[in-house]
């Protein structure tokens, strides 16, 4: 009954900003580049229902809160066990952005180090470990294996980017790795794939990245992280929950 409840207010909550933007988009003559516009706008074209645009906005929400906040939290339990790097990327903030004012999304460009610290997070820490499910749509042949057609598949992206075959010292957390070769991590590059490839890679990539970049950059911007007392960084427990998501344990 609660859940019921909560998926009418959802809906009903969903609705109003659909009619606020379509009320908008009359008076302004034209759609505005926004998600919700978007979906709107090609309702016709691909004979979308209210409900099939419902569901789509609350899937690219509900899909990106825990993998963002998993990610940062992995990425900051780094930070900790390695406080070489992360006094490297306080001393880019403080040579790039300086101590009188608040970084911006306008800075990332000019913090390469902080974008491989990010990218580095991502390839020991994906939080989709094994991504969602696929489903082959023929039969298919792949490294001397038959894949039968409506084989359901898990692509063990956690296990790629440990592949000692084509990373050097994969269990270490080196950014540096990323100043040396510039890997892509948006699905052109299969050795490293957190947000999977093809025509359903994430449509939030570019998101993800900007949200674990801001939060990481102000977290480490403005304060020294240090393990509780009585711990050392080698201590810190990087042990992980395994699920659809990955959590730290």
């Amino acid at each position: 009954k609660a859940f019921a409840e909560h998926g009418a207010r959802r809906d009903r909550l969903t609705r109003a900003i659909m009619e606020e933007h379509t009320l908008a988009r009359q008076k302004s003559s034209g759609a505005k580049q926004h998600f919700v516009d978007a979906l709107l706008t090609l309702k016709d074209q691909y004979d979308l229902s209210e409900d099939t645009i419902i569901g789509l906005l609350w899937d690219m929400i509900t899909a990106g809160m825990d993998t963002t906040a998993i990610t940062a939290e992995w990425a900051m339990a780094e930070m900790i066990k390695n406080p070489r790097v992360q006094q490297k990327v306080q001393e880019e903030f403080d040579r790039v952005v300086g101590l009188d004012r608040i970084l911006t999304e306008a800075d990332f460009s000019r913090l390469p180090y902080l974008q491989c610290v990010v990218k580095e997070s991502f390839r020991l820490h994906p939080p989709t470990p094994l991504m969602l499910p696929h489903r082959s749509n023929a039969d298919v042949k792949i490294g001397g294996y038959d894949i039968p057609k409506g084989s359901n598949v898990h692509v063990n992206v956690w296990a790629v980017a440990r592949d000692p075959a084509v990373w050097k010292n994969p269990f270490e957390f080196r950014p540096e790795r990323f100043l040396e070769e510039d890997v892509d991590m948006k699905g052109h590059d299969f050795r490293l794939l957190p947000f999977g490839a093809g025509r359903r890679v994430c449509p939030g990539a570019q998101l993800g990245i900007n949200l674990v970049t801001s939060m990481m950059s102000h977290l480490l911007h403005h304060f020294v992280w240090t393990p509780p007392q009585g711990t050392k960084p080698e201590e810190i427990d990087m042990s992980e929950n395994p699920g659809l998501v990955t959590y730290m344990r």
